[in-house]
């Protein structure tokens, strides 16, 4: 697949089918996303790989969440996909560097590389920002210190293909 066709076909995937990813493919995901830009090299990211009870631990530790926090809708449709999907990915930023900006921007260029790779790869994928409403209970399960969780991304063979959502216009972002 083209780049141009990769971004124009990616998706938000929110239902999955079960077949199971392999771990090659979940390696050449992650060996495209390496390649996302950062300054000064940092490559500041980490990602813990879930499958199976792992990932749906999480899932359960979000509907606790919500349940004890009166939490959005979303949040409990969002563990749903997580379970239903065969991986999870959690992404991390190392460390409790001063240059938090700028790494933080780095890790949204690596995950886009993950979702867009997926699409290339005839993949679903789901960025999910609700984990960070749980990070201590993850790294506590996970046994993870000194890396801030960013964000989670599903990965799995899409069982649907959402229509195009709405974008703004050129002429609408244009300062």
């Amino acid at each position: 697949m083209e780049l141009k066709k990769a971004i124009e076909d990616r998706r938000s995937i929110r239902k999955f089918k079960t077949d199971a990813v392999s771990d090659n493919l979940i390696e050449e995901l992650l060996n495209s996303a390496i390649l996302a830009p950062s300054p000064k090299n940092r490559q500041p990211w980490k990602v813990s790989i879930l499958k199976d009870e792992k990932k749906n631990k999480i899932a359960d530790m979000m509907l606790d969440w919500r349940e004890k926090n009166n939490g959005k809708m979303t949040m409990k449709m969002t563990a749903n996909v997580i379970k239903e999907a065969p991986i999870l990915l959690l992404v991390y930023r190392e460390g409790k560097g001063e240059e938090k900006d700028h790494e933080m921007v780095s890790i949204g260029a690596f995950i886009e590389h993950i979702c867009l790779a997926a699409t290339d790869m005839n993949l679903g994928s789901l960025w999910i920002g609700y984990v960070c409403y749980i990070e201590q209970e993850i790294n506590e399960y996970l046994h993870i210190s000194n890396s801030e969780l960013v964000s989670a991304v599903s990965i799995g063979y899409p069982n649907e293909y959402p229509s195009k959502r709405p974008r703004r216009e050129l002429k609408d972002i244009l300062i």
